[in-house]
Formats: C-alpha cells, sequence, structure tokens
C-alpha cells in the first residue's frame, strides 16, 4: 500500500449510494486509488426522487479541504455538486493557489430534474472556477447552459466544447448521452477534437453516470495516464458499468461500480 495514489471528490452527498461522493469514492477504489472527500451538500433522494438539499457553509467546506491538503494531497481531484455561489467563489479563490490536476463536473440538474446550482451560480462557476480546470465534463445540458447555445448534433457539441475552452479549462468533455444514436462524447484540448463512442444501452438505470465518468478520469489521471489515456479508460468504465447496472431501486437506479477497470 506504500506510495499508493490518492484521488479527492468535493462534492454532494446521495444516500442512496448512486451519485455524489458515494458514487466517486466506489469508482476511485475500484481504480485502486485511496479516495478523499470533501462534502459541499446533503440531499435527501433515492432512485425515485430529490426531495431536499441543504448545502454547507462554505468556511466548513474550505476547512475539510485544507484538512486533506495539509496531510494527504491527492494526486487529482474533481468537483461534483457544489450547492451555490459562495462554495463556489470559496473554492475557486481556494484551488487557485493549488497545483493539482482538477476535474470539474458542473453539476446543475440532478437526474430526476431538481436544480442543484441556480443561474447566478451558474455564472460565478463560469468566470471563477472553470478557469482552473484540467478537465471539465458538461453533459449536454450543461454544455448549453455554459455555451449560450443549443446542441443536438455532435457537430453542436464540438461548438459547445470550444466555446467553453475559451472560458479557460485546458480541456472540455462534452457528453453526448442526450443526444441521439451512439453515446459520443467530444473532447476538446485546444489544438484538436477527439470523440469517444459506445453504443447506447436502453435502460433507465443511470443515475450517477456523471459523477462516475468523471470520478473514473479522475483516479485515471491520479495514476499519471495522459488526459487521453485517462478519457478513454474511463469511457470503456462507464459504458460498461451501465450495461451491467444491478438493477436496484424502484426508478433511475445505479450504475455497477464493480465492474472490471480495463
Amino acid at each position: 500500500m506504500e506510495g499508493m495514489q490518492a484521488a479527492l471528490t468535493i462534492a454532494g452527498s446521495d444516500p442512496s449510494g448512486g451519485a455524489g461522493i458515494q458514487a466517486d469514492l466506489k469508482t476511485f477504489h475500484q481504480f485502486g486509488v485511496y479516495g478523499e472527500a470533501v462534502l459541499t451538500l446533503l440531499t435527501v433522494q433515492n432512485t425515485r426522487r430529490v426531495s431536499r438539499v441543504e448545502v454547507m457553509p462554505p468556511d466548513l467546506v474550505l476547512e475539510q479541504l485544507e484538512a486533506i491538503l495539509e496531510d494527504i494531497p491527492p494526486q487529482a481531484m474533481k468537483t461534483g455538486a457544489l450547492g451555490g455561489r459562495a462554495v463556489v467563489e470559496a473554492l475557486a479563490a481556494r484551488l487557485s493557489t493549488v497545483a493539482i490536476p482538477l476535474v470539474i463536473d458542473p453539476v446543475m440538474i440532478s437526474k430526476h430534474g431538481s436544480p442543484l446550482l441556480g443561474k447566478d451560480d451558474a455564472a460565478s462557476l463560469r468566470r471563477e472556477l472553470l478557469p482552473h480546470a484540467a478537465l471539465a465534463t458538461p453533459n449536454v445540458l450543461e454544455a448549453a447552459l455554459l455555451s449560450g447555445r443549443e446542441i443536438a448534433t455532435t457537430a453542436d457539441a464540438r461548438d459547445a466544447a470550444r466555446a467553453i475552452h475559451g472560458l479557460g479549462p485546458r480541456a472540455v468533455l462534452v457528453k453526448g448521452g442526450h443526444l441521439e444514436g451512439d453515446a459520443v462524447d467530444i473532447l476538446y484540448d485546444g489544438s484538436g477534437f477527439h470523440e469517444f463512442t459506445a453504443p447506447r444501452t436502453p435502460t433507465q438505470h443511470t443515475h450517477g453516470t456523471g459523477c462516475t465518468y468523471s470520478a473514473a478520469i479522475t483516479a485515471s489521471l491520479s495514476l499519471g495516464l495522459p488526459l487521453l489515456e485517462a478519457v478513454s479508460l474511463a469511457k470503456r468504465f462507464i459504458t460498461a458499468a451501465i450495461q451491467k447496472n444491478p438493477g436496484l431501486g424502484g426508478g433511475q437506479g445505479p450504475v455497477n461500480h464493480f465492474v472490471a477497470v480495463y
């Protein structure tokens, strides 16, 4: 265990275990990475509903982060649901001084359609936090909000990725799960585009896919993989996790975090 790499998630809690820090920590473990977590918000949710969201005070979020950085600093980290502008701005100020690869999953809406980030909060994320990202991983809906343009095709996703890249992140991965046809994700790194394609799995059990995908990328980066290899490995992992979902819950159930990493 000596020399094990560490990865950090800064995100919300899902008591049903399918998304948020629970999904992230399961993913880190599956990749053989020591997982750490800073809690930004609490939710009351399951596979059927979200009924309550409570955001942590910004100072408490920062105190958690400081405790980690002073003792077991990670090799890579990610953000998920942040809950509000105060937390976004506090994290942006602190992370601007930390030389650790940061993956930003700009979670704005839960799988059940509940808002997790308001319009003003999203503007702060665009302005304050995105410039510090090694990679941003918006889905189509989030990419449309961040780029200010409609996305209906992979060509639109390319345009949105380029526009979001202009906001400051070193690379942008627009996830195409909400588009028709195969699940095509578009990565733009400032010099060119790369596509990652997988067949679409007809299932409602996709709760936590964005969290798990970005966590898999973060874990891969913490292990020293280059970005393209990290995204490719994570894409294979999330595809298998969806295909082999355990069928839990009466609504939009979780993916399978026990699938092999290959």
